[in-house]
């Protein structure tokens, strides 16, 4: 069973292993051409190993004092790019979205999730429709004991 796309297949329990094809590959001697027997031999050069995916090194912003924060109100999902724009830089953002709907407001809260791990910052609530975006070099205290992340921006705290 030398076929790569046979061997997941049977791994993932599409197709039946064939133990009778196995056996008899198995037990079929390797062939060499002539040419080669006739060589001396040598040690034969290292193949070169290509990684799996490109590794792209993360841009960190150095640790600024804060001098600014972005209130933002979006009224659309397009004020998306003023907000990530403003993160981007290492701005703090709270984005109220009391003037927006309740199905934009959940892509945008997806949006602002995203980038916040892609960007290693933080998203907070703060109150039901209004959250903080802090960058990773950004310290949030509170008063309130450290509770664990369980659930969904969207459920209410008291739920």
């Amino acid at each position: 069973m030398g076929n790569p796309l046979k061997k997941t297949m049977v791994f993932l329990g599409l197709a039946e292993e064939d133990l009778a094809a196995e056996a008899a590959e198995q037990a079929a001697p390797v062939q060499r051409p002539a040419a080669a027997e006739a060589a001396p031999a040598k040690a034969a050069p290292r193949p070169t190993v290509a990684p799996l995916r490109r590794v792209t090194p993360v841009r960190h912003q150095p640790a600024q004092p804060m001098s600014e924060i972005l209130t933002v109100h979006p009224t659309e999902y397009k004020d998306a790019r003023a907000i990530a724009e403003s993160f981007r830089e290492g701005v703090p953002v709270i984005l109220n979205l009391s003037r927006m709907g309740e199905s934009e407001a959940k892509r945008l809260i997806d949006f602002a999730s995203g980038l916040t791990l892609g960007l290693h910052g933080r998203i907070e609530r703060v109150t039901s429709k209004v959250f903080l975006l802090t960058p990773e070099h950004i310290e949030v205290g509170s008063d309130e004991p450290t509770r664990e992340e369980t659930g969904s921006f969207f459920v209410s705290p008291n739920a």
